[in-house]
This record gives C-alpha cells, sequence and structure tokens, in this order.
C-alpha cells in the first residue's frame, strides 16, 4: 500500500472508530451525579486506531473524539466562573481524551501483542485519569460541601475523613473520580487484551501500519 492509499485508509478507520467511541459514550451502565460515568468500553475504538495506525495519527483520533465529547458536554458547563469552564475544557475534554492516542505506544517495544495494547490501553487511561483528577481538586471540589467531600473520603478511607483544604480536595477528587475511571480501566484492560488475543491478526492485517 502506497503512502496516499494508507493514509486514505488511516482517516477512513479513524472516522469509524471515533463515531463508534462516540457513540459507546451514550451507553452508561453508571453514572454519577456530579459528571463521570461507566461506560461500553467507550475509550477503547480510539486506543484501538491508535495501536493500528500509530500514536500520531492516535492523537489526532483522539483529539477529534475530545472535540465531540465536549460538543456533547457543554451543558455541564453551565453556571460556573470563566476560568472554571476554560479548565474545564481543556482537563475534562481536550487532554483528557487527546491522551487516548498514546495507546500504541508499545507497539513493536513487546513481543506479546496483547500484552503491548494492554499496558498502552491501561497507561492512556490512567493518564486520562489523572486529568480527572487535576480538574476534581483545581476545578471543582470549590462548588462541592465540605460535609458532603469528607463523607465520601471517609467512606472509602476512614482514617481520612478528618482532612480539610486542599488535601481534602485532592482525596475527593481521586475517590470521585476513581469510583466510574477505575473499574472503566479494568473493564477496557480486559476487553482489550481479549480483543486483540483472539483477532489481533484481523486487526493488525497487510493494511495497518506499525506503531510509532
Amino acid at each position: 500500500m502506497n503512502a496516499r492509499s494508507s493514509r486514505t485508509a488511516n482517516l477512513v478507520t479513524g472516522g469509524v472508530l471515533v463515531a463508534l467511541a462516540t457513540a459507546l459514550s451514550f451507553i452508561k451502565v453508571f453514572d454519577l451525579p456530579y459528571g463521570g460515568s461507566i461506560t461500553l468500553c467507550s475509550m477503547l475504538p480510539v486506543m484501538l486506531f491508535s495501536y493500528r495506525a500509530g500514536v500520531k495519527w492516535g492523537l489526532g483520533a483522539g483529539f477529534v473524539f475530545s472535540v465531540l465529547e465536549l460538543l456533547f458536554g457543554l451543558d455541564g458547563l453551565k453556571g460556573i466562573s470563566g476560568a472554571t469552564v476554560a479548565g474545564s475544557i481543556f482537563l475534562d475534554y481536550l487532554l483528557a481524551f487527546t491522551v487516548l492516542g498514546l495507546a500504541g505506544l508499545f507497539r513493536g517495544r513487546l513481543r506479546n501483542t496483547p500484552l503491548a495494547f494492554t499496558l498502552g490501553c491501561l497507561a492512556a487511561m490512567a493518564l486520562r485519569y489523572v486529568c480527572s483528577i487535576l480538574s476534581g481538586w483545581l476545578l471543582w471540589a470549590q462548588f462541592m460541601e465540605v460535609s458532603y467531600m469528607r463523607e465520601l473520603v471517609a467512606a472509602f478511607f476512614p482514617g481520612l475523613g478528618g482532612l480539610s483544604g486542599n488535601s481534602l480536595a485532592m482525596v475527593y477528587s481521586t475517590v470521585y473520580n476513581g469510583t466510574y475511571m477505575v473499574p472503566e480501566i479494568l473493564i477496557t484492560c480486559a476487553a482489550a487484551f481479549l480483543l486483540m488475543q483472539f483477532a489481533g491478526k484481523q486487526i493488525l492485517g497487510p493494511g495497518a501500519q506499525p506503531g510509532k
């Protein structure tokens, strides 16, 4: 396949997988009251594209996905300060979903393809989790009642229920975002491993470009 045909194939494949990811993001297994949800592996198609086409293409697809998620999530940005809106757009959407394109980092570095893809997914989603933690800590914790934050933290870590200030906000954000991100990471990594284990040859066919 020549460079032009490869580019066209990647554009088409990327468009299809980003559309699939967007559709899956609407299938929510669990929805939290202040944002965040467990979806039906909605991040997997973008990460699969990154592993198949390479990190550069993956980051591009992740950015397009982030813009679509932002457009569908605009209602959640109403009624807060301009600085918080700008920070949320960057941390909760643009950066959080673009980093999914890093899932192809381990292709060619590990001989076990399912393991390489799964580790790439784990790293990419962990970065998305970090973005959510930073957003909750820097932007959103200020809008939560201190009593509510303490109750949530104490439910998971009884010894930390007396925290206050920045420490409370950080632990609260880690716990709150972890209630949906940790299950999503585990479910998606399991699906990624099984998908590559049983359909890896079909996914990474002769038309695929090596990950870079």
